[in-house]
């Protein structure tokens, strides 16, 4: 929480609608259970033992208190208690003061851990379909590991605080950096991955992290949200890579920094046919250009190459960029802001 949350006030009003919102032996459940897990309504009726009209009207209240934040994913609709501002400081206080050994809880806790089952197997299953393809592509290139370390020291020397995950498939990237942010977001257009995602990142007891689903041409965030945003194995997805990197720089901080994995150029055509590649790999000059367009200053390139024992593979790269503005964000009078409006019409 920052500190402008920590020292706001909520309106007398608005205080008197929480405590109303959440003074009710059912919704005081929904606001333990949500604080520990993003659900959709068919997992908090299993979970409450009630019934889905009954449940969304509860729900209804909370969020309109504003005591529950909520977001679409697909045909599905997830709900999370709010962890920023002054209600949430609201709710946390509700809960602070119920002994997290009360029967009733503890039956809670104990749907909610059955849920989470139910919901990590159809991930899995999910994963496993496809681990034959993603395997086949790793045997490519250098071990993940490798990749990861090389991501890791890429980003090494300044805090990351709020990381951008754009198009963050099973959330492996979150989850690496989660002990060194105090919030990430991980976007991706597939709600199958996203329940790979959460189910990891559950796992994992990872909650400063939000999943959200979305393209990378239209981030849900404002203007300078992000101190790092992380592309990673994303760009050779899409048609327009160039415009999902000004997306990208549009949401970076003044000194923030933009890190793209991706393979370098390559003539593996049954990426194209077999798993939807659009692109072939990328040259260093194009993706540097792209960063230049968007307003950011490269300042690292690597490559990681296969095995020399191996015939033949794909080659990864990593290009770091950095936003030129003083970390600050304040500007004089006369400067000209580097990349004025172009990622804003990208958005309009």
């Amino acid at each position: 929480m920052s500190n402008s949350d920590a020292s706001a006030h909520v309106s007398f009003p608005a205080l008197l609608e929480a405590l109303k919102a959440g003074g009710e032996d059912t919704r005081l459940r929904l606001l333990a259970v949500l604080g520990e897990a993003e659900l959709t309504v068919s997992d908090l009726t299993e979970i409450m033992g009630q019934s889905q009209p009954r449940i969304s009207r509860h729900l209804k209240l909370l969020a309109e208190a504003g005591l529950l934040e909520r977001h679409r994913e697909a045909s599905w609709i997830f709900y999370r208690r709010t962890n920023e501002g002054p209600l949430a400081r609201v709710a946390a206080r509700f809960l602070d003061l119920i002994d997290p050994a009360d029967p009733v809880l503890v039956r809670d806790r104990e749907r909610l851990e059955a849920v989470r089952a139910a919901r990590g197997a159809l991930a899995q299953a999910y994963f496993a379909a496809h681990a034959r393809e993603w395997d086949e592509i790793r045997r490519l290139h250098v071990p993940e590991a490798a990749v990861e370390a090389a991501v890791r020291s890429a980003l090494a020397g300044a805090p990351l605080r709020a990381l951008l995950d754009l198009g963050t498939g099973t959330g492996r990237m979150l989850e690496l950096f989660a002990g060194d942010i105090e919030r990430g977001l991980g976007l991706d257009l597939s709600p199958e991955m996203l329940a790979v995602a959460r189910t990891h990142l559950e796992q994992a007891g990872i909650r400063h992290c939000l999943l959200r689903q979305g393209d990378a041409y239209a981030v849900p965030a404002p203007r300078d949200s992000f101190d790092t945003v992380i592309v990673h194995q994303v760009l050779h997805y899409l048609d327009d890579a160039g415009r999902a990197l000004q997306e990208a720089a549009r949401v970076l901080k003044p000194g923030g920094r933009l890190l793209v994995v991706d393979f370098a150029p390559h003539d593996f055509e049954f990426l194209r046919e077999a798993h939807a590649h659009r692109r072939l790999g990328f040259a260093r000059e194009a993706v540097e250009g792209w960063l230049a367009q968007a307003g950011l200053v490269p300042e690292r390139f690597e490559t990681l190459a296969p095995d020399a024992g191996r015939d033949q593979g794909l080659t990864v790269s990593l290009w770091l960029a950095r936003d030129p503005r003083p970390a600050a964000g304040i500007e004089g009078a006369g400067a000209a802001r580097t990349r004025a409006g172009a990622a804003d019409r990208e958005v309009a």
